[in-house]
């Protein structure tokens, strides 16, 4: 087996003296899409955060090669990873295409030509989009601004996109969307590590799957083989599909 794009060893991360993860160990390969599903406060977006460099944390992550070990969070957007954080934190008084022009930073940085070209495929992905390029960030729906904020981390090109509940408070026809988007992305070969709540959709998308149970994990595999485990079945997929 080649070497994982992204391995994590005893990951240790918190606020404060709350330890949220106590000890967290998974991988995701070049290419694959990677699910955490788990309950509120289980951990999920403090193992995003922590991966990010915005939380401080213990263990060892090597992402493509390298320690991240004392790297800075500019350090680790760098070298290629993205965050889309659950709150998606867009810049509401600027037009959607700035936004966009923004998520270009690292292309820009590293003097990639014609890293503006970029702006087309994430209209392509997300036509609703161009119809809004001009429009605020802010007045934009639930669900445009969950398309931007995921369309603004794939300016960087990311060689890891890592997205913090991306369903979260839209509508059901708007979950499709997105969770089409993933899927598509996928098939593209873009490396993806997905938390969300919504593990039925989570499952369908995702190539594996690590079940996030009070800073650990607690189950394991393929997502097809997680989607089938009684366990999971009980716990998380009780709701109806969306």
């Amino acid at each position: 087996m080649t070497a994982a794009l992204l391995q994590v060893s005893d990951l240790h991360a918190g606020y404060g003296r709350a330890e949220v993860l106590t000890g967290l160990n998974f991988h995701l390969q070049k290419g694959q899409v990677i699910t955490i599903i788990g309950p509120n406060g289980a951990g999920k977006s403090t193992t995003l955060n922590a991966l990010m460099g915005v939380l401080p944390s213990r263990g060892t992550v090597v992402f493509d090669g390298q320690d991240l070990a004392d790297l800075s969070l500019e350090e680790r957007v760098m070298m290629g990873l993205a965050l889309v954080p659950e709150k998606r934190e867009l810049f509401g008084t600027m037009p959607v295409e700035d936004n966009l022009v923004l998520g270009g930073y690292r292309a820009m940085k590293q003097r990639v030509p014609n890293w503006r070209r970029e702006i087309e495929r994430v209209f392509e992905l997300f036509p609703r989009l161009k119809e809004r390029r001009a429009q605020l960030a802010g007045t934009l729906s639930g669900g445009e601004r969950q398309m931007l904020a995921v369309g603004r981390a794939l300016m960087s090109s990311p060689k890891l996109l890592m997205l913090d509940e991306p369903s979260l408070g839209l509508a059901p026809l708007i979950v499709r969307e997105i969770f089409r988007i993933i899927d598509q992305l996928r098939s593209q070969g873009t490396s993806i590590l997905l938390v969300e709540q919504n593990a039925r959709a989570a499952l369908e998308v995702a190539d594996h799957g690590y079940v996030l149970e009070t800073g650990s994990i607690a189950l394991e595999g393929p997502a097809t083989a997680l989607a089938g485990d009684p366990r999971v079945i009980e716990t998380y997929l009780g709701a109806a599909k969306p």
